[in-house]
């Protein structure tokens, strides 16, 4: 056992925290060496297994991060930007693969995960799923087929805790369909109406946020012109989906050059 690559799980008290130490425990092809939380919080201290409410793990859940990554070959982070960012750098000192599902990044941010990635594997998308990835495919394939005639607009639909908006897998989403049409999305993205807003401007591609309660995640491009409307549509019942796809991402970095991947490259898409 001790031969298969130890996971260190970033939040490991938050949902996707909880639900990834669940699966990392759950597989037969890696092991869970570690779990961390912020400084001051509750569960540094206890076995992260009793800390979820069962048996214990033999893990202690650490406010070390140095210490903690030292003990892995991967780690998976689904925390905050400035977490994360920070997480990057030292992730990358032990050399540990570093999967981040974390959303709200800014280009600053990711610039230093970038600097990062020159040191260790970084795989890092707004949504760790299959079928989100395969989604992702698919707009761009369909923006790149059908032109300005059909308005682009991306709904995506979360529970009422999440943070940031539009998510990061709606744009995800909205960047495929961007490159389909051969344009950046900063200069056409749209988020959001409210108010006299006038004529939606042919070759935008609007954004539409909503929150409300326990909502895992619904994504829906729709493709609409005059007298036809395409929708492509993912909806996520179980946050498992995206812990099971971080956990393959952490395992195909294994023994890889250094990089900045995402899961496009993971899957082979």
């Amino acid at each position: 056992m001790t031969d298969l690559p130890g996971i260190v799980i970033t939040g490991a008290s938050g949902r996707m925290g909880q639900m990834l130490v669940q699966t990392v425990t759950a597989s037969d092809a890696c092991r869970l060496v570690g779990a961390l939380e912020r400084p001051g919080h509750d569960w540094v201290g206890q076995d992260i297994g009793t800390a979820l409410g069962g048996a214990a793990l033999g893990v202690t859940v650490s406010d070390d991060a140095v210490a903690t990554f030292a003990k892995a070959q991967a780690v998976i982070d689904f925390t905050a930007p400035a977490a994360t960012v920070q997480f990057a750098g030292l992730a990358a000192q032990a050399r540990a693969v570093h999967v981040i599902g974390t959303t709200g990044l800014t280009p600053e941010d990711i610039a230093a995960i970038d600097r990062a990635a020159h040191h260790a594997v970084i795989v890092r998308a707004g949504n760790m799923s299959l079928g989100v990835n395969l989604l992702t495919v698919l707009a761009q394939k369909v923006a790149a087929a059908l032109d300005a005639d059909y308005d682009i607009e991306i709904v995506e639909a979360h529970h009422r805790h999440k943070v940031d908006a539009p998510s990061g897998t709606a744009l995800m989403l909205g960047e495929a369909a961007a490159a389909g049409r051969g344009v950046d999305l900063a200069d056409v993205r749209d988020s959001g109406r409210d108010g006299i807003t006038g004529a939606r401007k042919r070759g935008d591609i609007g954004f539409h946020a909503i929150r409300g309660g326990d909502t895992v995640g619904d994504h829906d491009v729709i493709f609409a012109a005059d007298g036809e409307q395409i929708t492509l549509r993912h909806r996520a019942t179980d946050r498992s989906v995206f812990a099971r796809g971080a956990l393959k991402a952490a395992l195909w970095g294994q023994d890889r050059a250094p990089g900045h991947y995402d899961m496009l490259n993971v899957l082979g898409l």
